[in-house]
């Protein structure tokens, strides 16, 4: 605990400049992966049918994937669910074919290698509602960090504003890029933890931007970046204790919450790390660099006051 009780004095805005390089390299790999690889869309987005399928014994991906080759489902995405025994077959949708005889001729054909295999769940999205919640999640994440932008800018100052966003975007394509690169599936879980983690991220640089506030007007003494350094070692112990036992619930949902909310906590434990990180160097420095000053945090006195105060 002594960690978290010591007064640090880390001069954290002096390796702004680093912290800004390595940040746009993140983006600039996030970004390219996505342009160039894509996401691994999940059925929600993409539409199409899901069977879920069971052995006795451990399955070989490999097998499945040519018996469903050979059956006229060369485009099957094929992966284990949980346990080696478990198999995930999505197949686009099939034109004049129903989910439901769709998912019997992928079981007959299954059965035809191998008698023992059981359905587990059939589950089937249509092309549209994919379109649908694609554009949805697209549109409800830009809503969420316009509403953030004119909070802060009212809340706070207008440069405080830009960092926070600044901070969010950086956070959620890095997010995305992470998704991108290692072609994790990517369905409406993760959408949800990537608007949990917008939420996240705000919450912390909110509290760091309140001491910086707070700072600027009882600190006598001291330039723009002092203040702001000490803000933000006056928060560390806040910062690290509330990423750290946050991570702590994720790694246990990562590790034993099974395949359905695996997506979910990946997403929310590279969101939260990098959001951490976010706060310091991005949102804080983008602020100081816009040219944040004390004046800019006073309270405006009102005409008159002096006047009102006198006996």
């Amino acid at each position: 605990m002594q960690l978290f009780t010591k007064e640090t004095h880390i001069n954290f805005l002096g390796m702004r400049k680093p912290a800004m390089f390595l940040s746009l390299a993140l983006i600039v790999i996030a970004i390219g992966s996505i342009v160039v690889r894509g996401f691994n869309f999940g059925i929600d987005f993409t539409g199409g049918t899901l069977i879920e399928v069971g052995y006795p014994q451990n399955a070989e991906l490999s097998q499945i994937r040519q018996t469903l080759t050979d059956n006229g489902y060369g485009d099957a995405v094929v992966q284990h669910f949980g346990k080696a025994t478990e198999v995930l077959i999505r197949i686009a949708p099939r034109e004049g074919v129903s989910s439901a005889e769709l998912s019997d001729k992928v079981l007959a054909a299954l059965r035809e290698d191998n008698a023992t295999v059981a359905m587990r769940r059939v589950e089937f999205v249509g092309p549209q509602v994919g379109e649908d919640l694609t554009n949805d999640g697209g549109l409800a994440m830009i809503y969420a960090l316009i509403g953030i932008l004119l909070y802060v800018a009212l809340r706070y100052e207008y440069r405080f504003a830009v960092g926070s966003v600044a901070a969010l975007v950086h956070d959620v394509i890095i997010t995305l890029g992470v998704f991108s690169l290692l072609q994790l599936d990517f369905d409406l879980t993760v959408l949800a933890a990537l608007l949990a983690v917008i939420g996240y991220s705000l919450n912390d640089t909110i509290v760091v931007f309140d001491r910086i506030r707070e700072n600027f007007r009882m600190m006598r003494k001291g330039t723009s970046e002092e203040v702001v350094n000490t803000s933000l070692n006056q928060t560390l112990s806040r910062t690290l204790m509330t990423s750290f036992t946050t991570m702590l619930v994720l790694f246990a949902l990562f590790f034993f919450g099974g395949e359905l909310i695996h997506g979910f906590a990946t997403a929310l434990l590279v969101g939260i790390f990098v959001g951490t990180y976010s706060s310091i160097y991005i949102a804080s420095a983008a602020a100081l660099a816009l040219g944040v000053s004390k004046q800019d945090l006073m309270p405006v006195e009102k005409e008159g006051a002096d006047i009102d105060e006198m006996p």
